[in-house]
């Protein structure tokens, strides 16, 4: 964690989102006094836009995307794919790895932390930073600083946790490890001390600003992270009223929408309840051509800050910020068959066109050809690196005839989602579920909401692929059902590996998890089960640097690089 004084000056003149990253290398002229910096609201207007800049720094989200995603069973190498990632891939993952590396997103919690720490006094010297203005900006620093250490903790399971900034170099930053839950209790207590701080929204929903209601923190994306906390915190009624709150706006933006002439006509057209939930359709009402679909995911992925979203990364030409993650690791357009470094293992999609996939329990459901596309024998991931697709679902007979036609995106301008919607959803039937059997039927409503868009069925007549009967005597078939749709729902968003690793944390074991996890691998399979069994391996090690620089750090167990050979 370097002292923010290297990195202060970033902030000037960046009143909007900018570059995700180019500001990172730039270091001040000369040393500057904190105190005499933070003097305006310009001053920590731009300091906070440098925090999400941060955010979405190449190598901050490169990390926080694998870190969810890679060692699940959702992926395998691609075109060209670098060793040290070919490497977790095949569970060979070692401290010396790179992608063990935390620096960017400590980087990004000393910025929020020192944001939260000066704009309290910019406010009390300058008239123009209203009070309420101020607790908002630091309601926003304050989620994307609790984003970035709850996806630490996921990650390696106790981190360094300090909500105080670093300020000058003879200031003592070596800090031990926090535990999991004390991390977790620690950034509830803060969220909910703020959450009603932020605004409720930027823009009304028919302006051209309307993205930064979700390509910055509200109300609703506070609220969307607190249920997250609380989910992984085991506070399954906290969570479900959190995610209520969600829900509630939601439809109450819809019933806004309708009564809006200039909203309207998109509501009735693009848009339908599922179980009383407003969600974007597959296909629009009307059309001439219903059965060709795609367009949710064109809304959601290809357009971005659609109805749904809650918080994402705003990446556009207009502030010449980008997401290469996706270009390099997704759908990459200068390589053939756009294979990125990353590729969907056989799995995820082999025979999905005759009803016998694995994953997919219908051959209706278009996320599968949404997110996937087959080239040959291999299989490449097209989530968000398209603009638009569309699907030919009226009779299927092959993957190729449903895949009637793509735009894939000419440049590296993806947004990159953390919470939408379809994810609180899910989030909330894992809650309700989990609280007994009179919650199961209110958790199967909102899992079969979720399925039923993804096979655009609006109509009651056409028969649900998911039956409540099948699930509702057992809450292990609940539950793995409700994991199911979590990872058809939201395959390549960063959340698999993180849904296992907390599946593993409450059954107390991994085997579930390696039971999910083994169909990608196709040689060792063996020795990786074994390697897996161990509770401790879910987790990825401290990096050696680290461990070298801080010695208040302890290596994982399940990892052979110990204290002892660091000296060596």
């Amino acid at each position: 964690m370097k002292p923010i004084k290297q990195y202060i000056m970033v902030g000037l003149g960046m009143l909007s989102l900018s570059a995700c990253g180019d500001f990172l290398d730039i270091k001040p002229q000369n040393e500057i006094v904190l105190e005499d910096y933070w003097t305006e609201k310009a001053d920590a207007t731009s300091m906070l836009m440098s925090c999400y800049d941060a955010l979405g720094a190449e190598n901050c989200l490169r990390r926080i995307a694998l870190w969810g995603e890679v060692r699940s069973d959702n992926m395998k190498a691609g075109t060209n794919a670098p060793f040290w990632l070919q490497d977790i891939l095949k569970e060979n993952l070692q401290p010396t790895n790179e992608i063990c590396n935390w620096e960017d997103i400590y980087r990004t919690i000393n910025y929020c932390n020192t944001f939260i720490h000066y704009a309290p006094s910019v406010s009390a010297t300058d008239p123009n930073y209203k009070d309420s203005e101020m607790k908002a900006n630091v309601a926003e620093a304050k989620a994307i600083r609790a984003l970035c250490y709850f996806t630490l903790a996921k990650t390696f399971n106790a981190v360094p946790f300090t909500l105080e900034p670093s300020l000058s170099d003879d200031q003592e930053y070596i800090l031990p490890a926090t535990k999991f839950e004390d991390i977790v209790a620690a950034l509830i207590a803060d969220l909910e001390g703020c959450k009603d701080d932020a605004v409720r929204r930027f823009y009304l929903d028919d302006n051209a600003k309307s993205y930064e209601n979700s390509s910055r923190f509200t109300r609703v994306g506070i609220r969307a992270l607190l249920a997250d906390l609380y989910l992984w915190a085991g506070d399954y009624q906290k969570c479900s009223e959190t995610c209520d709150e969600i829900i509630s706006y939601k439809k109450s933006q819809y019933e806004e929408w309708l009564a809006d002439p200039d909203l309207r006509f998109r509501a009735n057209r693009e848009m339908a309840l599922f179980n009383e939930i407003p969600l974007i359709l597959e296909s629009p009402v009307g059309s001439s051509i219903d059965t060709y679909r795609g367009d949710a995911y064109e809304s959601i992925f290809g357009d971005g800050n659609s109805f749904e979203s809650l918080f994402e990364l705003y990446c556009n030409t207009q502030f010449g910020n980008s997401n290469k993650y996706v270009q390099d690791y997704y759908c990459n357009r200068n390589n053939s068959g756009y294979f990125g470094f990353l590729a969907a293992p056989d799995h995820l999609y082999e025979n999905i066109a005759i009803d016998k996939n694995v994953v997919f329990l219908s051959k209706k459901d278009c996320r599968a050809y949404e997110n996937i596309k087959a080239d040959g024998s291999r299989f490449a991931i097209r989530k968000y690196g398209r603009t638009s697709v569309s699907l030919n679902m009226k009779s299927i007979s092959n993957e190729s005839t449903v895949q009637a036609g793509e735009a894939i995106r000419s440049n590296d301008r993806s947004n990159w989602i953390f919470y939408r919607l379809t994810d609180v959803m899910l989030m909330k039937a894992e809650a309700e579920l989990l609280q007994g059997e009179e919650h199961f039927e209110t958790a199967f409503s909102l899992i079969n909401a979720v399925n039923k868009r993804a096979r655009n069925v609006t109509s009651t007549t056409e028969r649900d692929t998911l039956e409540y009967a099948d699930y509702a005597t057992s809450q292990n078939a609940m539950e793995q059902l409700l994991f199911d749709e979590r990872h058809r729902e939201l395959m390549f968003e960063g959340k698999r590996w993180f849904d296992l690793v907390r599946m593993a944390k409450r059954d107390g074991n991994t085997s579930r998890l390696v039971n999910e996890t083994m169909p990608k691998h196709t040689t060792n399979a063996a020795s990786i089960r074994i390697k897996l069994a161990d509770p401790n391996i879910v987790y990825y090690p401290y990096a050696r640097a680290e461990l070298k620089k801080n010695p208040k750090l302890v290596q994982n167990p399940a990892y052979k690089d110990d204290n002892a050979q660091l000296t060596n």
